[in-house]
């Protein structure tokens, strides 16, 4: 669509880093039919440079404004620009190369660039390398209009060695071998945003499949042939089964050129949803026999997440990355739905619950929680936004709106949005306003609510009764920070009686609702709120329900009043952390559901090593020892078992529980049911050297047994943080300071996590100042997830004050601190602060 004159700048823009919001604006209105052709030329060696060249072709409308290129690399990388055929003086600033108008005509014009590529996102290995460009990360290797609403075609041509393979975007025109040397080109691409251009290139394993009619190739570097047997018919299966819902769903065939994926070793994220070559994890992807339930559940959830997103965010795309939640959380939504269709006996309404809410809460509890929807000013913040928020509350957020529009409006409003945007891009807005004609709820006031504002909901309850029977039952809501906010939402109370059950629906759209319902009914041995698990806040705990959970019939509703207890504690409300860990123990061997039991045994182990103090923790963990193994061997279900024995793993306290654990990693001889293969036993030379257990030379042992080549240097590069040895501990976190030394970013957090081990805390603590002084570099040299993950993984195992005291005054010394990462560490923190007061402050 045209632009009219007003619109187009008449003199120069402010040159700054990153890509303002600003600029962005501008270049979408004067830069269209956009095409990139690039030439990577890759060498054998990591170390040596890319050689590169591209050429942008594009309609300008004319303005007297220099046209900036973004390019986050050094001046040096830059050996030739010509414009339209003509060469030009090499202009660049802020990160920009910056073209002249007077170089530039009305019409069509073409930039070619001769430079080196540059190495941040690069992400290059030994044999192997691969880009992830989200979310302005397709700066950092080659020159570009950096944006979401300047979409393109892209045609790479690649040249490797000869013994490479190389997926990207589209397919593979043609190659040529020339001695050492192998050339690909490949045919231009769909049109798509920058960030989700990708080529992966190395030594991988092609696997090409049809299902379904659908022909799908996967590259990957797994060499466990029972992992490849295990996981390979499964996987190709899953996608066919993701893309017929989604085409059956949108009622839009897939929309691009081919759909391909490949597996990465240590990927940083589960997944990417690169257009028509998804990246995954290859761990997440590739499975071995002794895999639970839940792993299963989280590979075919991943799967649909990445699936849905050729639809949600690939074919329509958020116009800026404000809305980058808007991708994401129909990307979950979607997920929710397919697994429920693809897993046999997969109980939706349970996935939901323990995937979302205890992770949405991690968020929305803390001080530093943000909003699902927040402004964004400039595209190099892009990263802070991602999170528990709009990974987790908003799924959460969706399905209310689902249930308060009903689930054929919704589908139909999406099936319109995506039609109406198909490869452009809409906001949030364009969105509700579709939806809005389909439903007489007031979707702007409920927007405001729950998409442009933090926290959640406090509920409280009376329940009067007279002669046996209720006479009263009302429920309250206010904001958890003591404001008079009301949540939209609709969510479920039941009553639990001797010899049944009654559930009640509390429309919740006020400050205090009267459930007229339950008037009359008799009164109740206990009630259990949220028991569908759909509402969302912190929901009170009836004292009587507290001996009895075990006893609740749904796994639904005893998955909520887990839940419930859990946030209840934190909140230093109800019960306590010992308390809460006496009754948890009692359910090792009662709970059947897997997805339950992990939720269960991740809050025991919680409790016992961040909210008991080291003085307290050998008799809990002795005694949540003793009760795991008893229930591992009671229990007859495989999955069940293998929970039980991790806890027991991670627990793993007194002399005798290391014991025992040496002898099963030594001998590698599993507990009867119990599937242990060399990950497990790698995961348990590492829960071992943890707790210097005494024996030589473990994790070099456990080093020469792994055969897959990524995951044994994977251990090579963490076993100095396991080292019993302090000054080789210093040594490894010191070396954390070179950007080179982070690279393997999956490799360094799990390594943190160790090095910060609470029994490692005494010794360890030292390293924290300095790690909040990196935090900066980290954000502006990681991916997305780094930060969060980096703090998460050095704050998580401290819980006395000194570290709440040491965490506020770094933030209180740097009033002008970034705020985004600001929230991030005081999202970090809220487990030490809160461990702090409940163990410290109100003893």
């Amino acid at each position: 669509m045209a632009c009219s004159r007003q619109s187009v700048p008449n003199g120069s823009l402010p040159v700054e880093t990153g890509v303002s919001q600003t600029l962005a604006k501008v270049r979408a209105q004067t830069i269209r039919q956009l095409t990139y052709a690039l030439h990577f030329d890759i060498p054998d060696q990591k170390t040596q440079p890319i050689p590169a060249t591209e050429t942008l072709t594009f309609d300008w409308q004319k303005n007297r404004a220099s046209l900036q290129l973004d390019f986050k690399e050094e001046r040096t990388h830059l050996q030739n620009v010509s414009v339209n055929g003509l060469d030009i003086p090499v202009a660049f600033e802020s990160e920009h190369i910056l073209i002249s108008p007077a170089f530039l005509k009305p019409g069509r014009n073409s930039i070619s660039i001769r430079f080196t590529a540059g190495n941040l996102s690069l992400n290059r290995n030994d044999d192997y390398l691969y880009t992830l460009l989200v979310p302005d990360r397709a700066r950092t290797v080659f020159p570009c209009f950096d944006q979401p609403d300047l979409k393109a075609s892209f045609q790479l041509s690649l040249t490797v060695p000869a013994g490479w393979q190389a997926m990207t975007n589209a397919p593979l025109r043609d190659s040529s071998a020339t001695g050492e040397r192998k050339a690909l080109t490949f045919l231009p691409s769909s049109v798509m945003p920058t960030y989700l251009f990708s080529f992966v290139a190395g030594k991988f394993t092609p696997v090409q499949r049809t299902v379904a009619k659908r022909s799908m190739t996967l590259l990957h570097r797994e060499t466990d042939a029972t992992k490849i047997r295990l996981s390979l018919d499964t996987i190709f299966h899953l996608h066919a089964n993701a893309l017929q819902f989604l085409e059956d769903y949108t009622q839009i065939p897939y929309p691009f050129q081919k759909f391909d994926f490949a597996a990465i070793p240590d990927f940083q994220y589960g997944g990417m949803e690169h257009v028509g070559a998804i990246d995954y994890r290859l761990s997440s992807l590739f499975l071995d026999a002794g895999a639970t339930r839940d792993q299963k559940l989280s590979r075919a959830t991943l799967i649909a997440h990445e699936t849905a997103h050729m639809w949600f965010g690939d074919l329509v795309t958020m116009r800026w990355f404000n809305d980058v939640w808007l991708k994401e959380v129909f990307a979950n939504f979607m997920a929710d739905k397919i697994t429920e269709t693809s897993i046999p006996d997969a109980n939706y309404d349970l996935q939901f619950v323990t995937d979302h809410f205890p992770a949405a809460y991690a968020v929305d509890r803390t001080e530093g929680t943000n909003p699902i929807g927040q402004p964004l000013g400039n595209l190099q913040e892009a990263g802070t936004l991602y999170g528990g928020i709009i990974y987790h509350k908003a799924p959460i957020m969706m399905r209310q709106l689902e249930r308060l529009m009903g689930k054929p409006a919704l589908r139909d409003g999406l099936r319109e949005y995506l039609k109406k945007y198909a490869f452009g891009n809409a906001t949030w807005t364009d969105l509700i306003t579709i939806l809005d004609a389909r439903t007489p709820v007031d979707l702007n006031a409920w927007n405001q609510v729950w998409v442009s504002e933090t926290g959640r909901p406090k509920f409280t309850y009376k329940l009067e009764t007279a002669n046996g029977k209720i006479s009263q039952f009302v429920v309250s809501q206010t904001g958890e920070d003591g404001s008079n906010r009301i949540w939209p939402q609709s969510f479920e109370v039941m009553l639990i009686y001797p010899d049944h059950t009654e559930e009640l629906t509390v429309p919740m759209n006020q400050s205090q609702v009267a459930l007229a319902e339950a008037v009359g009914k008799p009164a109740p041995s206990f009630v259990v709120f949220n028991s569908s698990g759909q509402g969302y806040g912190l929901f009170p705990v009836d004292l009587a329900m507290i001996p009895k959970v075990g006893t609740l019939s749904n796994p639904v509703t005893r998955a909520a009043a887990y839940i419930n207890l859990y946030e209840n504690m934190l909140a230093g409300s109800v019960i306590r952390p010992a308390q809460l860990a006496e009754h948890y123990r009692t359910l090792l061997s009662r709970e059947t559901e897997e997805l339950n039991l992990r939720l269960l045994t991740g809050q025991l182990s919680d409790i016992v090593w961040n909210f008991t103090r080291p003085e307290d923790r050998p008799a809990l963990a002795t005694a949540v020892e003793q009760d795991a193994w008893q229930a591992m061997e009671h229990v007859t279900v495989a999955g069940r078992k293998k929970l039980l024995f991790r806890l027991y793993q991670n627990i793993a306290f007194s002399p005798p529980a290391q014991e025992r654990l040496y002898a099963i990693w030594s001998e590698q001889k599993a507990p009867e049911g119990v599937t242990l293969t060399e990950d497990d036993y790698t995961a348990l030379a590492l829960a071992l050297a943890v707790r210097d257990y005494p024996a030589d030379n473990i994790l070099q042992r456990q080093l020469g047994r792994i055969k897959n080549p990524d995951r044994k240097k994977r251990l090579d590069i963490m076993m100095p943080a396991l080292s019993t040895n302090v000054s080789e501990r210093d040594a490894f976190f010191a070396s954390l300071a070179m950007e080179a030394n982070r690279d393997h970013e999956a490799w360094v957090t799990a390594a943190l996590g160790y090095l910060h081990h609470p029994l490692r805390a005494e010794t360890s603590a030292k390293y924290l100042p300095k790690s909040l002084e990196l935090l900066e570099e980290i954000q502006r040299t990681g991916d997305i997830f780094f930060p969060e993950s980096w703090l998460r993984s050095t704050l998580s195992a401290y819980q006395t004050p000194a570290t709440t005291q040491l965490v506020r005054q770094f933030l209180a010394n740097r009033p002008g601190y970034n705020p985004r990462l600001r929230a991030k560490l005081l999202q970090a923190a809220d487990g030490p602060f809160r461990a702090s007061r409940l163990l410290y402050e109100t003893r």
